[in-house]
Protein backbone atom coordinates (compact mmCIF):
# COMPACT_ATOMS: atom_id res chain seq x y z
CA UNK A 1 0.00 0.00 0.00
CA UNK A 2 1.24 3.58 -0.97
CA UNK A 3 0.43 5.10 2.53
CA UNK A 4 3.70 5.19 4.47
CA UNK A 5 3.49 3.64 8.00
CA UNK A 6 4.79 5.93 11.42
CA UNK A 7 3.05 3.48 13.44
CA UNK A 8 5.45 3.10 16.45
CA UNK A 9 8.24 5.54 15.41
CA UNK A 10 8.68 8.24 17.19
CA UNK A 11 7.64 11.97 15.59
CA UNK A 12 8.51 14.72 17.18
CA UNK A 13 8.67 17.61 14.76
CA UNK A 14 7.87 21.25 15.42
CA UNK A 15 3.60 22.01 14.98
CA UNK A 16 5.29 24.70 12.59
CA UNK A 17 6.98 21.24 10.36
CA UNK A 18 3.61 18.83 10.53
CA UNK A 19 2.11 22.42 9.03
CA UNK A 20 4.75 23.01 6.02
CA UNK A 21 3.96 19.64 4.92
CA UNK A 22 0.30 19.88 5.16
CA UNK A 23 0.65 23.29 3.07
CA UNK A 24 3.17 21.53 0.83
CA UNK A 25 0.74 18.80 0.11
CA UNK A 26 -1.84 21.09 -0.14
CA UNK A 27 -0.45 23.51 -2.86
CA UNK A 28 0.94 20.31 -5.01
CA UNK A 29 -2.72 18.74 -4.87
CA UNK A 30 -4.37 21.98 -6.00
CA UNK A 31 -2.46 22.26 -8.79
CA UNK A 32 -3.35 18.69 -9.62
CA UNK A 33 -6.65 19.21 -9.45
CA UNK A 34 -7.25 22.61 -11.21
CA UNK A 35 -8.70 22.35 -14.64
CA UNK A 36 -7.36 25.61 -16.34
CA UNK A 37 -9.54 24.81 -19.51
CA UNK A 38 -12.66 25.51 -16.96
CA UNK A 39 -10.87 28.07 -14.79
CA UNK A 40 -12.19 25.59 -11.83
CA UNK A 41 -11.29 22.88 -9.91
CA UNK A 42 -12.08 19.19 -10.03
CA UNK A 43 -15.01 17.63 -7.97
CA UNK A 44 -12.44 14.94 -6.99
CA UNK A 45 -8.75 13.24 -7.73
CA UNK A 46 -9.28 9.77 -7.42
CA UNK A 47 -6.99 6.65 -6.83
CA UNK A 48 -6.93 4.82 -10.09
CA UNK A 49 -4.51 2.09 -9.75
CA UNK A 50 -0.80 2.91 -9.98
CA UNK A 51 -2.15 6.71 -11.09
CA UNK A 52 -4.87 9.32 -10.13
CA UNK A 53 -7.61 10.71 -12.13
CA UNK A 54 -9.69 13.86 -11.76
CA UNK A 55 -13.22 13.47 -11.71
CA UNK A 56 -16.10 16.66 -12.99
CA UNK A 57 -16.16 20.21 -11.49
CA UNK A 58 -16.99 21.99 -8.62
CA UNK A 59 -17.83 26.07 -7.88
CA UNK A 60 -18.32 25.56 -4.77
CA UNK A 61 -15.22 24.22 -4.27
CA UNK A 62 -13.32 26.67 -6.48
CA UNK A 63 -14.39 29.24 -4.15
CA UNK A 64 -13.45 27.46 -0.95
CA UNK A 65 -9.86 27.35 -2.65
CA UNK A 66 -10.29 31.10 -3.41
CA UNK A 67 -10.88 31.04 -0.11
CA UNK A 68 -7.38 29.83 1.53
CA UNK A 69 -5.63 31.85 -1.70
CA UNK A 70 -6.56 34.93 -0.22
CA UNK A 71 -4.15 35.20 2.18
CA UNK A 72 -1.70 33.59 0.22
CA UNK A 73 1.59 35.40 -1.93
CA UNK A 74 1.26 35.17 -5.61
CA UNK A 75 4.04 32.98 -6.13
CA UNK A 76 1.67 30.25 -4.15
CA UNK A 77 -1.20 30.91 -6.14
CA UNK A 78 0.80 30.89 -9.38
CA UNK A 79 2.34 27.45 -8.15
CA UNK A 80 -1.71 26.24 -8.50
CA UNK A 81 -2.87 28.00 -10.71
CA UNK A 82 -0.23 28.58 -13.48
CA UNK A 83 -0.84 31.04 -16.08
CA UNK A 84 -4.33 31.76 -14.98
CA UNK A 85 -4.49 34.10 -11.74
CA UNK A 86 -7.36 34.66 -8.88
CA UNK A 87 -8.67 37.51 -10.58
CA UNK A 88 -9.21 34.94 -13.63
CA UNK A 89 -11.51 32.23 -11.31
CA UNK A 90 -13.11 35.29 -9.31
CA UNK A 91 -14.51 36.30 -12.81
CA UNK A 92 -15.30 32.92 -13.46
CA UNK A 93 -17.73 32.50 -10.45
CA UNK A 94 -18.69 36.26 -10.49
CA UNK A 95 -19.80 35.57 -14.05
CA UNK A 96 -21.86 33.17 -13.10
CA UNK A 97 -23.37 33.95 -9.85
CA UNK A 98 -26.59 35.09 -10.57
CA UNK A 99 -27.44 31.68 -12.36
CA UNK A 100 -26.44 30.06 -9.49
CA UNK A 101 -29.35 28.67 -7.04
CA UNK A 102 -26.83 27.23 -4.34
CA UNK A 103 -26.44 28.81 -1.59
CA UNK A 104 -23.73 27.23 -0.44
CA UNK A 105 -22.11 28.34 -3.72
CA UNK A 106 -23.19 31.61 -3.26
CA UNK A 107 -21.87 32.13 0.42
CA UNK A 108 -18.83 30.89 -0.45
CA UNK A 109 -17.98 33.05 -3.53
CA UNK A 110 -18.91 35.93 -1.53
CA UNK A 111 -16.94 34.82 1.50
CA UNK A 112 -13.94 34.63 -1.23
CA UNK A 113 -14.63 37.78 -3.21
CA UNK A 114 -15.31 39.80 0.21
CA UNK A 115 -11.66 38.55 1.51
CA UNK A 116 -9.82 39.17 -1.32
CA UNK A 117 -11.76 42.76 -1.02
CA UNK A 118 -12.77 42.14 -5.16
CA UNK A 119 -13.85 45.29 -7.04
CA UNK A 120 -17.36 43.14 -7.29
CA UNK A 121 -18.13 41.82 -4.21
CA UNK A 122 -21.26 44.08 -3.64
CA UNK A 123 -22.80 42.07 -7.14
CA UNK A 124 -21.87 38.46 -4.69
CA UNK A 125 -23.51 40.05 -1.49
CA UNK A 126 -26.44 41.41 -3.50
CA UNK A 127 -27.09 37.81 -4.63
CA UNK A 128 -26.77 36.26 -1.38
CA UNK A 129 -29.45 38.99 0.01
CA UNK A 130 -31.92 37.88 -3.05
CA UNK A 131 -31.41 33.82 -1.56
CA UNK A 132 -32.96 35.08 1.72
CA UNK A 133 -30.99 33.33 3.94
CA UNK A 134 -32.43 34.45 7.23
CA UNK A 135 -35.07 32.11 6.22
CA UNK A 136 -33.97 29.61 7.89
CA UNK A 137 -35.37 27.02 5.03
CA UNK A 138 -31.60 26.28 4.08
CA UNK A 139 -29.21 23.98 6.27
CA UNK A 140 -26.70 24.81 8.77
CA UNK A 141 -24.15 24.61 7.00
CA UNK A 142 -25.06 27.00 4.24
CA UNK A 143 -26.78 29.57 6.90
CA UNK A 144 -23.14 29.33 8.56
CA UNK A 145 -21.11 30.07 5.41
CA UNK A 146 -23.48 33.07 4.39
CA UNK A 147 -22.97 34.56 7.95
CA UNK A 148 -18.68 33.99 7.51
CA UNK A 149 -19.07 35.57 4.43
CA UNK A 150 -20.69 39.05 5.68
CA UNK A 151 -18.74 39.38 8.73
CA UNK A 152 -14.87 37.93 7.74
CA UNK A 153 -12.64 41.04 7.42
CA UNK A 154 -12.04 42.12 3.94
CA UNK A 155 -14.13 43.69 1.52
CA UNK A 156 -16.51 47.03 3.06
CA UNK A 157 -19.87 45.57 0.79
CA UNK A 158 -21.66 43.61 3.16
CA UNK A 159 -25.25 43.72 4.75
CA UNK A 160 -24.77 43.48 8.39
CA UNK A 161 -28.35 43.89 8.92
CA UNK A 162 -29.00 40.39 7.26
CA UNK A 163 -25.85 39.05 9.13
CA UNK A 164 -28.22 39.68 12.49
CA UNK A 165 -30.85 38.12 11.09
CA UNK A 166 -28.56 34.94 9.99
CA UNK A 167 -27.25 34.88 13.34
CA UNK A 168 -30.38 34.87 15.18
CA UNK A 169 -31.72 32.32 13.34
CA UNK A 170 -27.93 29.72 13.91
CA UNK A 171 -28.50 30.82 17.79
CA UNK A 172 -32.22 30.63 17.90
CA UNK A 173 -32.01 27.00 16.30
CA UNK A 174 -28.91 26.38 18.97
CA UNK A 175 -29.81 23.05 21.37
CA UNK A 176 -28.85 24.02 24.73
CA UNK A 177 -29.41 20.90 26.63
CA UNK A 178 -26.83 18.96 23.93
CA UNK A 179 -24.70 21.54 22.80
CA UNK A 180 -24.99 21.35 19.33
CA UNK A 181 -26.78 22.60 16.14
CA UNK A 182 -29.31 20.83 14.57
CA UNK A 183 -28.81 19.44 10.73
CA UNK A 184 -31.21 22.79 10.15
CA UNK A 185 -33.28 25.41 12.26
CA UNK A 186 -36.26 23.66 10.45
CA UNK A 187 -37.02 19.68 9.60
CA UNK A 188 -38.15 21.06 6.22
CA UNK A 189 -36.86 18.00 3.82
CA UNK A 190 -35.27 16.12 6.15
CA UNK A 191 -36.39 12.48 6.70
CA UNK A 192 -38.12 12.08 10.04
CA UNK A 193 -35.88 9.02 11.14
CA UNK A 194 -32.78 11.50 11.01
CA UNK A 195 -34.27 14.41 11.81
CA UNK A 196 -32.87 13.87 15.43
CA UNK A 197 -29.24 13.58 14.02
CA UNK A 198 -26.28 16.26 12.96
CA UNK A 199 -22.95 15.86 11.78
CA UNK A 200 -19.41 16.98 12.45
CA UNK A 201 -19.75 20.09 9.95
CA UNK A 202 -23.21 21.62 11.40
CA UNK A 203 -21.07 22.09 14.37
CA UNK A 204 -17.88 23.23 13.28
CA UNK A 205 -19.34 25.94 10.59
CA UNK A 206 -21.34 27.92 13.22
CA UNK A 207 -18.55 27.66 15.75
CA UNK A 208 -16.82 29.61 13.13
CA UNK A 209 -19.19 31.86 11.68
CA UNK A 210 -20.32 32.98 15.50
CA UNK A 211 -17.29 33.63 16.67
CA UNK A 212 -16.18 36.49 13.40
CA UNK A 213 -19.93 37.76 14.09
CA UNK A 214 -19.21 38.49 17.45
CA UNK A 215 -15.52 39.57 16.76
CA UNK A 216 -17.82 42.25 14.29
CA UNK A 217 -20.22 43.01 16.52
CA UNK A 218 -20.19 42.16 20.19
CA UNK A 219 -22.72 40.14 20.63
CA UNK A 220 -22.58 38.32 23.43
CA UNK A 221 -24.83 35.68 23.05
CA UNK A 222 -23.00 34.52 19.87
CA UNK A 223 -20.00 34.18 21.60
CA UNK A 224 -21.76 32.21 24.87
CA UNK A 225 -23.43 30.04 21.66
CA UNK A 226 -20.22 29.17 20.04
CA UNK A 227 -17.85 28.48 23.35
CA UNK A 228 -20.23 25.60 24.83
CA UNK A 229 -20.67 24.21 21.10
CA UNK A 230 -16.77 24.04 20.93
CA UNK A 231 -16.21 22.63 24.26
CA UNK A 232 -19.13 19.83 23.58
CA UNK A 233 -17.48 19.08 20.74
CA UNK A 234 -14.39 18.62 22.40
CA UNK A 235 -15.59 16.68 25.19
CA UNK A 236 -16.86 14.23 22.39
CA UNK A 237 -13.40 14.34 20.30
CA UNK A 238 -12.21 10.38 20.17
CA UNK A 239 -9.79 9.26 22.49
CA UNK A 240 -6.82 9.36 19.63
CA UNK A 241 -8.09 12.27 18.29
CA UNK A 242 -10.93 11.17 15.49
CA UNK A 243 -13.34 14.14 15.21
CA UNK A 244 -16.67 12.17 15.09
CA UNK A 245 -19.07 12.29 12.62
CA UNK A 246 -22.82 11.57 13.95
CA UNK A 247 -24.59 12.81 16.43
CA UNK A 248 -28.15 13.36 18.76
CA UNK A 249 -29.27 16.65 18.98
CA UNK A 250 -31.42 15.95 21.83
CA UNK A 251 -28.90 14.85 24.13
CA UNK A 252 -25.55 15.46 22.56
CA UNK A 253 -24.06 11.93 22.30
CA UNK A 254 -22.50 10.16 19.57
CA UNK A 255 -24.91 8.54 17.25
CA UNK A 256 -22.35 7.13 15.01
CA UNK A 257 -18.39 7.74 14.54
CA UNK A 258 -17.50 6.77 11.14
CA UNK A 259 -16.45 7.82 8.67
CA UNK A 260 -13.45 10.29 10.24
CA UNK A 261 -12.81 12.47 7.67
CA UNK A 262 -8.99 13.81 7.01
CA UNK A 263 -10.75 17.02 6.38
CA UNK A 264 -12.23 17.44 10.12
CA UNK A 265 -8.63 16.29 11.21
CA UNK A 266 -6.44 18.73 10.02
CA UNK A 267 -8.32 22.02 8.84
CA UNK A 268 -11.96 22.13 9.58
CA UNK A 269 -11.76 21.64 13.57
CA UNK A 270 -8.85 23.81 13.60
CA UNK A 271 -10.19 26.96 11.62
CA UNK A 272 -13.11 26.86 13.70
CA UNK A 273 -11.52 26.83 16.90
CA UNK A 274 -8.79 29.29 15.74
CA UNK A 275 -11.66 31.38 15.11
CA UNK A 276 -13.10 31.23 18.19
CA UNK A 277 -9.48 31.64 19.90
CA UNK A 278 -8.72 34.99 18.06
CA UNK A 279 -12.46 36.32 19.61
CA UNK A 280 -12.52 35.00 23.00
CA UNK A 281 -9.16 33.62 23.81
CA UNK A 282 -9.70 30.25 24.64
CA UNK A 283 -6.74 27.71 24.65
CA UNK A 284 -8.68 24.48 22.81
CA UNK A 285 -4.59 23.44 21.63
CA UNK A 286 -4.99 19.69 23.15
CA UNK A 287 -8.05 18.85 21.01
CA UNK A 288 -6.13 20.67 17.85
CA UNK A 289 -2.83 18.56 18.50
CA UNK A 290 -5.02 15.31 19.12
CA UNK A 291 -6.92 15.63 15.98
CA UNK A 292 -3.27 16.03 13.88
CA UNK A 293 -2.00 13.11 15.77
CA UNK A 294 -5.16 11.13 14.33
CA UNK A 295 -4.27 11.89 11.02
CA UNK A 296 -0.46 10.77 10.55
CA UNK A 297 -1.37 7.54 12.45
CA UNK A 298 -4.90 6.25 12.88
CA UNK A 299 -5.90 3.74 15.28
CA UNK A 300 -7.83 2.36 12.59
CA UNK A 301 -5.57 1.43 9.82
CA UNK A 302 -1.73 0.44 9.53
CA UNK A 303 -0.58 3.66 7.69
CA UNK A 304 -1.20 7.01 7.88
CA UNK A 305 -3.66 9.26 5.65
CA UNK A 306 -0.93 11.13 4.66
CA UNK A 307 0.54 9.45 1.43
CA UNK A 308 4.25 10.94 1.06
CA UNK A 309 4.84 8.76 -1.84
CA UNK A 310 1.50 10.21 -3.82
CA UNK A 311 1.93 13.57 -1.91
CA UNK A 312 -1.46 13.24 -1.00
CA UNK A 313 -3.99 13.33 2.16
CA UNK A 314 -6.75 10.96 1.34
CA UNK A 315 -10.46 11.58 2.26
CA UNK A 316 -11.37 9.35 5.70
CA UNK A 317 -11.17 6.23 7.33
CA UNK A 318 -14.97 4.27 7.48
CA UNK A 319 -16.25 0.79 7.63
CA UNK A 320 -16.71 -1.73 4.99
CA UNK A 321 -20.26 -1.17 4.47
CA UNK A 322 -22.73 -1.48 1.76
CA UNK A 323 -24.60 1.84 1.21
CA UNK A 324 -23.83 3.67 4.67
CA UNK A 325 -25.73 0.94 5.80
CA UNK A 326 -24.86 1.76 9.79
CA UNK A 327 -25.13 5.56 9.70
CA UNK A 328 -28.96 4.43 8.45
CA UNK A 329 -29.70 2.00 11.00
CA UNK A 330 -28.24 4.06 14.15
CA UNK A 331 -30.15 7.02 12.80
CA UNK A 332 -33.62 4.86 12.70
CA UNK A 333 -32.29 3.50 16.30
CA UNK A 334 -32.04 6.35 18.12
CA UNK A 335 -34.81 7.52 16.44
CA UNK A 336 -36.47 5.32 18.71
CA UNK A 337 -34.85 6.05 21.81
CA UNK A 338 -31.83 8.47 22.52
CA UNK A 339 -30.47 5.68 24.42
CA UNK A 340 -30.42 2.66 21.53
CA UNK A 341 -27.53 1.79 19.62
CA UNK A 342 -26.56 -1.03 17.35
CA UNK A 343 -24.26 -3.46 19.15
CA UNK A 344 -21.08 -4.87 17.92
CA UNK A 345 -20.76 -3.03 14.97
CA UNK A 346 -17.15 -2.50 14.97
CA UNK A 347 -17.30 -6.56 14.60
CA UNK A 348 -18.82 -6.58 11.71
CA UNK A 349 -18.60 -3.70 9.93
CA UNK A 350 -15.11 -3.26 11.09
CA UNK A 351 -13.64 0.63 10.95
CA UNK A 352 -10.71 0.01 8.51
CA UNK A 353 -11.61 0.99 4.85
CA UNK A 354 -9.81 4.09 3.16
CA UNK A 355 -11.19 6.43 0.93
CA UNK A 356 -8.81 6.94 -1.89
CA UNK A 357 -9.75 10.17 -2.92
CA UNK A 358 -9.01 13.89 -2.15
CA UNK A 359 -11.15 17.06 -2.98
CA UNK A 360 -10.04 20.37 -3.59
CA UNK A 361 -12.24 21.88 -0.89
CA UNK A 362 -10.15 20.46 1.87
CA UNK A 363 -6.93 21.52 0.29
CA UNK A 364 -8.37 25.14 0.26
CA UNK A 365 -9.37 25.12 3.97
CA UNK A 366 -5.78 23.30 4.74
CA UNK A 367 -4.39 26.73 3.45
CA UNK A 368 -7.42 28.53 5.64
CA UNK A 369 -6.66 27.42 8.53
CA UNK A 370 -2.88 27.21 8.39
CA UNK A 371 -1.83 30.01 6.63
CA UNK A 372 1.70 30.80 5.26
CA UNK A 373 2.89 32.72 8.77
CA UNK A 374 2.18 29.42 10.58
CA UNK A 375 5.04 28.07 9.21
CA UNK A 376 7.50 30.17 10.97
CA UNK A 377 7.99 30.70 14.99
CA UNK A 378 6.28 32.10 16.78
CA UNK A 379 2.92 30.73 15.08
CA UNK A 380 0.08 33.29 13.64
CA UNK A 381 -2.32 31.23 15.65
CA UNK A 382 -0.15 28.50 17.74
CA UNK A 383 1.64 30.89 19.35
CA UNK A 384 -1.43 31.75 21.39
CA UNK A 385 -3.14 28.43 21.66
CA UNK A 386 -0.27 25.89 21.46
CA UNK A 387 1.68 24.88 24.76
CA UNK A 388 3.37 22.10 23.48
CA UNK A 389 6.54 22.56 21.20
CA UNK A 390 6.36 19.48 19.64
CA UNK A 391 3.92 17.47 17.73
CA UNK A 392 4.26 13.92 19.35
CA UNK A 393 2.60 11.68 16.34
Amino acid sequence: MAIVSQRNQSDTRTVSEVVQQLRSIAVHSLARMYRPEERLFAFRLRRNGQGEVLEGVSRRYTATVLIGLAGEDKHIAAEVLGSHSREDLYKRLLDDIEESQELGEIALTTWAARMFQHPRARRAVDTLKRMNPASGEYSTIELSWALTALVIGGSEATDMALAERIADTLMGSFRQESGLFPHAPTKTGLLAFRGHVCCFADLVYPIQALSYYHQATGDARAAEVAISCAERICQLQGPEGQWWWYFDVRNGRVVERYPVYSVHQDSMAPMALFALAETCGLDHSESIEKGLRWLFNPAEITGSLVDTERNVIWRRVGRHEPWRLVRGLQAIASGLHPAIRLPAVDLVFPPNSVDYESRPYHMGWILHAWPADCTSEPLRHCSRVHKKPHFQG
